[in-house]
């Protein structure tokens, strides 16, 4: 009977929906951890009529999109691009919202800067014909194969993002049909970008604008489905924006909606141990107080929710965990500057370097990297408010494996003199000695501030073994009460992806529990 169970009827009718959808009794939701994921599941859930409360282990919402001031800047902790404005725009709208009701976004133009080398920068300009004309100057015909690459990858976009994201992925029965079985047969999942990519483009200048986007994704574009070109498709016709006031505008407007909706954000909540009574998680227990709980959604990272928290009632082995390829970690650097320096963009990525050695020392053999390529982001370029007047406001990042446990001041400040002799000359002037606050971030930080399994930045990279329902389940095997909302498991990492995962955890919670309304 459990086999005839198991594999005929659990995936169209699972146990638990079954013995406790109509329960409307269970009401009291825990959630563990504000973050994107977190906010978005919480508001979502109060929204459908349940009694929700979160609970932040920092002193401040937002998770890696925090915020911190000093000497008069502004600093972003962690994201700073704003793409796929449409997700942003569907997030709010369950809500009857705009992102215009929270903040105010502006387009850049141009969306970023790529340095080859000191001769060499292309900036990428905002809009299709402009960038089609850059492709022409580089490589002849590529325009043309440009409008061929982003048609595939206007398909890709529409299936993967209007269809499987909002999958629960909870079993593989959600993807047997005939229709989603022709679109993934058009996918290209089993194809690697780095292969799709140069089918279309030679030049390596190209190729590498081409596959900077998939860095997001946490892995190398060799080990990276083509489906996921539907990054290029986002990038290129929806354009790359920012919040003026920085990118925690999005977790103002976050918070300001739940609270709306009737959520509590209690800060300070460092959560020690989910208790679990008969199968349920009855009680969660923080530093200094003990809340009780009718369904939990745990925010907070995955990894930590289930080793530390959870004891015998865990998903998954260490040596599960232990076997999932990891997102990169980032070294970073908040850097006020008190001047300006005009040569730098909003956006600047320093491909200045050889990616591929880079690639090989995050995911091949994890190690510091020798001769690391970098991002530094400028956002006093465009919005005056997060630096004092003449100054510049500067955010460096150099991904670094997971993992590295040797992360010491020394390192840091190696890497630090390495970057900013490659940053100075590139601008042609001094910067060190104009900078007036400096703050470092790596891997011991991502552990202390957010549990982060391996001290990882970004979380599970995509690749094809860790796609959909091959991800961490976001839902508890052994509790029937416990979620997992966030990077670690579906649709993955990144922001948008994150604001996904709220709302599809919120939609299985109530199809499992119900509500009143």
């Amino acid at each position: 009977m459990s086999i005839i169970y198991s594999f005929f009827i659990k995936p169209f009718f699972p146990l638990d929906s079954l013995s406790l959808k109509s329960n409307h009794t269970l009401k009291k939701v825990i959630v563990i951890g504000a973050g994107f994921a977190g906010l978005s599941a919480a508001t979502r859930l109060a929204d459908k009529g349940f009694n929700v409360t979160i609970l932040e282990k920092n002193t401040s919402p937002g998770g890696r999109a925090r915020v911190f001031k000093a000497e008069g800047f502004t600093f972003d902790m962690g994201p700073s691009w704003y793409w796929m404005p449409d997700i942003f725009e569907t997030y709010f709208g369950k809500f009857g919202k705009k992102p215009s009701d929270y903040y105010q976004l502006v387009r850049l133009d141009p969306s970023y800067a790529v340095i080859f080398d000191r001769e060499t920068t292309v900036s990428i300009p905002a809009g299709i014909e402009p960038l089609k004309q850059l492709f022409e100057r580089i490589e002849p015909g590529s325009g043309e194969r440009l409008d061929a690459f982003l048609k595939q990858a206007a398909y890709k976009y529409d299936v993967g993002i209007n269809k499987f994201v909002w999958k629960p992925s909870r079993s593989i029965m959600e993807f047997v049909s005939l229709k989603l079985l022709y679109d993934l047969s058009r996918l290209d999942v089993l194809q690697p970008f780095a292969e799709h990519i140069r089918k279309f483009f030679k030049d390596p200048k190209l190729l590498q604008l081409m596959e900077f986007p998939i860095l997001f994704l946490g892995a190398t574009s060799e080990n990276t489905p083509a489906m996921y070109s539907l990054m290029n498709y986002a990038e290129i016709t929806m354009g790359t924006w920012y919040p003026m006031g920085g990118m925690h505008e999005i977790v103002k407007g976050m918070v300001a909606l739940a609270e709306e909706k009737g959520v509590k954000i209690k800060l300070n909540q460092n959560v020690t141990k989910i208790e679990v009574t008969g199968r349920l998680a009855k009680t969660v227990i923080t530093d200094t107080e003990t809340f009780e709980a009718d369904i939990v959604v745990a925010g907070a990272d995955y990894h930590h929710v289930d080793s530390k928290l959870l004891g015998q009632y865990r998903n998954y082995s260490e040596n599960y965990w232990n076997k999932r390829t990891l997102a990169p970690s980032s070294l970073l650097y908040y850097l006020g500057v008190n001047k300006r320096l005009p040569k730098l963009q909003h956006h600047n990525l320093f491909f200045d370097e050889d990616l591929s050695q880079h690639a090989y020392e995050i995911y091949t053999e994890p190690q510091w990297p020798s001769k690391p390529l970098f991002y530094v982001s400028a956002p006093s370029v465009t919005d005056p408010t997060v630096a004092p007047k003449g100054s510049e406001n500067l955010f460096i990042l150099i991904p670094v494996a997971p993992g590295l446990t040797n992360d010491t001041d020394e390192i840091r400040e190696r890497y630090f003199n390495l970057v900013m002799d490659r940053l100075e000359a590139y601008v042609g002037e001094p910067i060190r000695p104009h900078i007036v606050y400096k703050r470092t971030f790596a891997h011991r930080d991502f552990q202390a501030d957010y549990n982060a399994f391996k001290g990882n930045a970004y979380g599970l990279a995509n690749t094809l073994l860790q796609t959909a329902f091959l991800k961490p389940t976001l839902k508890n095997k052994k509790v029937r009460n416990l979620f997992y909302t966030g990077q670690l498991t579906v649709p993955g990492p990144g922001v948008p992806p994150s604001l996904i995962s709220g709302l599809v955890v919120a939609d299985e919670v109530t199809k499992e529990f119900g509500t009143d309304r």
